[in-house]
């Protein structure tokens, strides 16, 4: 497939003055400290003052707080994010001054040109874990990557890192079409289910976008696809793959496995020969999977084996990936993106096989679309948690023309408690909390802070 060529190529050049609009966003600002340091001139407009923007400013880049039409002043282009839209004050004024208005996706995707190797990493579910996995591999290669991940990695502090080697590492997202626009040389695919359904039409059209992705890889790059997950190998069916899996056809495959509370040991072998061999410190089969993809993009770009070993054995997650929060009343507390009930099934099957006495899952679906969409799969898999608590949901960019509420859910499951606000699911966890229990704040929008506010006040 050949590659939609867009203008934005002939704009990030040395020299050239950029305007990013949503500068402090958690690829965006990365996005500003790369091109800064490709030599453009890089000025920026942010809702609110935040650390990315502090950093910026210490690097000599002009960050505005607020968004008005003198911001754009100066630019010969603007780059912004997903979440600002054509009436932002900036991008109108953009418009009727002729000047070009580029998405963020476009500008990773010309930036990723200037690298030999691009390994973006695509799926459903999974990409921030293994984004991570990989950068801690390239990391423990001493490659020196540029990465750019959906969440927070501890060994980065970030989730970013702009680095001076061959390699960019990219969490690729299918919402929008956006992994279009990117250049990848190794494409990684670790799973194809119905989600967005906001903007696809339904699975098929899913599948049509990942197929779309994966054939933008030039001849000599790779496609890394999950051989055990059928919509993968639906999507990318009669394409060139190395396969990665548990089962007997996989190129790359896990031997030998064991688990040790919850943890697995595996070796991992590439078209029948031992690679490595991995002890994770992260729990759970779905792990296991994405460590597999991660070693699999490192094999086809001649990493050896110990580097993934040193790098895969190091990695104690990602943020917002099952990630300690503390304790109260003798409860841990544990937090997690998951919002798609194969997410779910993952967390609740992984946090099953730990020693607790009751996992009380606190839940708080993401958009009224998905939750409407897979209204029946949620109701599934939050029936595998003892105790459910279910926060109203999070709309993030939507209005509720589904009629669709947590309360529902709550309805179809025995004994789950509907709580209106954070507030209320923070007072009913404190009066559930008993020693032995495991806490999850489950969800994709802020109901992390539920289990950061029990925490703080063990």
């Amino acid at each position: 497939m050949t590659h939609t060529e867009t203008r934005i190529q002939h704009y990030i050049a040395p020299g050239r003055r950029v305007h990013l609009a949503g500068i402090g966003g958690v690829s965006m600002s990365p996005l500003a400290e790369v091109l800064h340091g490709m030599g453009l001139s890089v000025q920026g407009s942010d809702q609110s003052d935040s650390a990315a923007v502090e950093h910026l400013r210490s690097m000599g880049i002009s960050v505005h707080v607020g968004h008005e039409a003198s911001d754009i002043d100066g630019a010969e282009f603007v780059i912004r994010t997903a979440a600002i839209h054509d009436d932002n004050p900036e991008i109108a004024a953009a418009r009727a001054s002729g000047i070009p208005v580029f998405e963020r996706a476009e500008a990773w995707g010309a930036i990723m040109q200037q690298y030999q190797n691009a390994i973006c990493i695509a799926g459903t579910h999974g990409k921030t874990t293994t984004t991570s996995m990989t950068t801690h591999i390239f990391m423990a290669a001493q490659a020196d990557p540029t990465v750019m991940i959906g969440g927070t990695l501890p060994m980065l502090h970030s989730g970013y890192r702009v680095g001076k080697g061959n390699t960019i590492i990219l969490e690729s997202c299918e919402y929008c079409n956006s992994f279009l626009h990117f250049f990848p040389t190794v494409a990684v695919v670790l799973n194809v289910e119905a989600d967005h359904l906001d903007f696809f039409k339904d699975l098929e059209d899913i599948k049509e976008s990942f197929r779309r992705f994966a054939q933008l890889v030039p001849e000599g790059g790779h496609i890394v696809a999950n051989a055990d997950d059928p919509g993968a190998m639906d999507a990318l069916a009669g394409l060139p793959l190395l396969t990665f899996g548990l089962g007997e056809g996989a190129n790359c495959r896990a031997e030998n496995l064991t688990w040790s509370h919850g943890r697995p040991a595996f070796d991992v072998a590439v078209n029948g020969e031992l690679y490595t061999r991995l002890c994770l410190q992260v729990a759970g089969e779905h792990n296991v999977y994405n460590a597999l993809a991660a070693a699999a993009a490192s094999y086809v770009l001649g990493i050896p084996g110990q580097a993934v070993k040193a790098g895969l054995e190091a990695f104690s997650g990602a943020g917002r990936r099952f990630e300690h929060k503390g304790s109260y009343n003798g409860a841990e507390i544990y937090d997690d993106y998951a919002h798609h009930p194969s997410e779910l099934h993952a967390l609740l099957e992984m946090a099953r096989g730990l020693d607790y006495r009751r996992v009380i899952c606190a839940f708080q679906p993401h958009t009224y679309s998905r939750t409407k969409g897979l209204f029946d799969q949620f109701v599934q898999e939050l029936g595998r948690a003892d105790v459910v608590l279910l926060a109203e949901i999070f709309a993030a960019r939507e209005t509720n023309t589904a009629g669709v509420s947590s309360r529902d859910l709550a309805r179809k499951l025995p004994g789950a408690v509907y709580c209106p606000t954070l507030d209320a699911v923070a007072d009913r966890l404190r009066a559930l909390a008993r020693p032995g229990d495991l806490i999850l704040t489950v969800g994709a929008g802020d109901i992390y802070t539920v289990g950061e506010a029990l925490a703080a006040d063990a």
